[in-house]
């Protein structure tokens, strides 16, 4: 693979976390600050997103983004798709930005753990223990029995094992769909079944800046994916793994700039043991792959 193709695929990498960012902090300051309904701001961000995919592809070729190999399979992923954000946005009414971030960490931890059983690739005892100090981390950001356990976290955790197998589904169909039709998918189920609880639940938003930050979500999560699917296509997923951990950059950034809060001391130590046991888990990944070729 050419240098200039991975250095390409970094850079789309790093731009999806920062669009990443953007959306938590968009979505964080609707629902917590104007006290938007979760339910409303969450189905705006699909609809802007489905929008954004009509004026790309144009009307007459989406019925062509509706033609998939794996129909039931699609739908379970749009419905993780749907309920990973809905979660992490009602967690974000009362975490900081820096606090789920650290829970999202666990993502790549917990998709090494069941990539075994459910797609064949199996982890030895050395990344299993890098699994295990990873959730030692997580520990760390929540504190059980040192501080009170606030709900939050559990929706939190909740979105995070939603993206797992969003993450794993999203492997499998790989070899199925094309990464359009797959993106298409990503966000139909949220704008179809959303529809009514964000109908019941409208708040007409104050002013049109307030409009366009709740259609900027779209853009933020829509270009954010794609740009990952693209990167996965120009550098492998060994190298693009650890940028990851660039979202703890950009979320406390972004939650510094928007909202005033900094990560405390025990975020900072968790973040720290759930990234350092990520970066040697994608290193024992390439120590297995290197031993793989020599054979």
């Amino acid at each position: 693979m050419q240098t200039g193709n991975v250095l390409r695929g970094v850079g789309l990498m790093c731009i999806a976390i920062a669009l990443f960012s953007c959306l938590d902090a968009t979505a964080k300051y609707m629902a917590s600050v104007l006290q938007l309904p979760v339910a409303q701001v969450t189905w705006l961000r699909f609809v802007s997103q489905f929008l954004l995919i009509v004026v790309a592809v144009g009307l007459v070729a989406l019925p062509n983004l509706l033609r998939t190999r794996k129909p039931v399979h699609q739908s379970i992923r749009s419905l993780l798709m749907l309920g990973s954000p809905v979660l992490n946005f009602l967690a974000l009414r009362h975490l900081r930005l820096d606090q789920t971030q650290t829970i999202y960490f666990l993502t790549p931890l917990v998709v090494a753990l069941l990539a075994g059983p459910t797609l064949g690739e199996w982890v030895g005892w050395r990344r299993m223990l890098a699994i295990l100090v990873g959730f030692i981390g997580i520990l760390v950001v929540v504190r059980p029995g040192h501080v009170p356990f606030h709900p939050a976290m559990a929706l939190a955790f909740g979105s995070m094992l939603c993206y797992v197998v969003f993450l794993l589904l999203t492997r499998y169909l790989a070899e199925y769909d094309t990464p359009q039709v797959t993106l298409f998918y990503s966000m139909l189920a949220g704008a179809l079944l959303l529809t009514p609880f964000a109908i019941a639940d409208w708040v007409w938003p104050p002013d049109a800046l307030t409009w366009l930050l709740l259609f900027s979500m779209g853009f933020w999560g829509g270009v954010g994916h794609y740009l990952v699917i693209l990167a996965y296509r120009q550098a492998p997923a060994s190298t693009l793994a650890p940028f990851i951990y660039l979202g703890l950059i950009t979320h406390t950034v972004a939650g510094f700039a928007v909202f005033g809060q900094l990560p405390d001391t025990w975020t900072l130590a968790g973040a720290a043991i759930v990234i350092a046991s990520g970066i040697y888990l994608v290193h024992r990944e390439r120590v297995v792959a290197m031993r793989r070729a020599k054979t």
